[in-house]
């Protein structure tokens, strides 16, 4: 069986080796031991709430139960920029115009920005390609939803994804050849390495602060901005079923797009509740639904088939001890899937 948790200290061995198949364009989870322990270790601080709240970095891992294996991994950072500069290239328009020759010129350009400073970040989004069937894709990058529901005062009303952006089949990305390049003169996987490690200096000294004119970037350069790393489609499009969108701005690296929404109107916050665990057999027509228990600390959340009636939930002992909880406990529910007649 399937859960998603908080994650511990002693999970780092088995985080080192799933960071070592996401490959590049994920700079908040690379195979780096020091990097990933000490990240783990804010994690832990965080759950525990021994650190304040706007540097807390909130990590979950999926697990298989039968082999102790873990199958997934994903995070919420309580807030970005507040101790290290958080760069994004926001899409504007600069007009020119001559009445005496009739030429009106719209371009768009790109202009370096630190205006999503202090927004809280979904992040570090990866399921093991082993597990990847059924619903665990949704399940996991959901997960992250419901914990904000049931701690919406953690976070800032902002929040944001910044997806992975588009990639050539080689593994390389034509925005970053396009304009990166021509002022970092290092290869892409170098620079994503030196901003996964903290070393962002190097963007203010060497990016110009001026807008870019767009049209003057190569044509795959300018065809790629705002589009996600295939295997990414699928996280993009769950994101936006829980409410969130595109506003124009993207990575300054390989320009994916940062997706935005506001705590307070994802479908999580209005349409999860609060019901009590019973503990008995569920139908197996119920819907599938985002179970997970209260407790900050220890924080677990499985799917399951059933459905809350009269407050109440029923779920086997099985999947109760899965959750930590006990008969009459309070659970936070969810269906997965969102309704046909709902809006997205």
């Amino acid at each position: 069986m399937l859960v998603v948790r908080a994650i511990t200290t002693s999970d780092l061995d088995a985080l080192l080796e799933m960071a070592s198949q996401v490959g590049t364009g994920m700079t908040t989870l690379k195979p780096d031991r020091t990097m990933l322990g000490a990240r783990i270790a804010v994690a832990v601080a965080s759950f525990a709430q021994t650190i304040a709240p706007e540097q807390r970095d909130y990590m979950f891992v999926m697990e298989d139960t039968s082999t102790g294996r873990l199958a997934g991994v994903c995070a919420i950072k309580a807030a970005v920029g507040l101790t290290e500069p958080f760069y994004n290239y926001r899409i504007g328009t600069l007009v020119h115009s001559s009445r005496e020759l009739d030429i009106f010129t719209r371009m768009d350009t790109l202009y370096l920005s630190n205006d999503l400073t202090g927004s809280t970040e979904l992040c570090s989004l990866f399921l093991h390609p082993d597990y990847r069937v059924g619903h665990n894709g949704k399940w996991l990058s959901k997960s992250r939803f419901l914990f904000i529901a049931q701690f919406p005062h953690l976070f800032t009303e902002k929040l944001i994804a910044e997806m992975r952006g588009f990639q050539a089949e080689d593994g390389s990305s034509p925005f970053y050849e396009g304009l990166g390049r021509h002022f970092f003169k290092m290869d892409f996987d170098y620079v994503d390495d030196l901003t996964a490690l903290g070393k962002k200096s190097f963007i203010a000294e060497l990016m110009p602060r001026q807008p870019l004119y767009v049209a003057y970037l190569p044509e795959d350069a300018q065809e790629v901005i705002g589009k996600v790393h295939l295997s990414t489609a699928p996280a993009r499009k769950l994101l936006e079923q829980e409410g969130m969108h595109f506003e124009g701005y993207i990575d300054i690296f390989d320009a994916g797009p940062v997706l935005q929404g506001r705590v307070a109107e994802l479908r999580s916050v209005r349409d999860s509740a609060i019901v009590a665990a019973t503990e008995a057999a569920a139908s197996e027509e119920s819907e599938y639904t985002l179970i997970s228990n209260t407790v900050l600390q220890d924080f677990r959340m499985i799917v399951a088939r059933a459905t809350s009636a009269a407050g109440a939930i029923a779920l086997s002992a099985a999947q109760l001890d899965l959750l930590h909880c006990l008969h009459g406990d309070p659970l936070r529910t969810l269906p997965l899937n969102v309704r046909k007649n709902a809006n997205a």
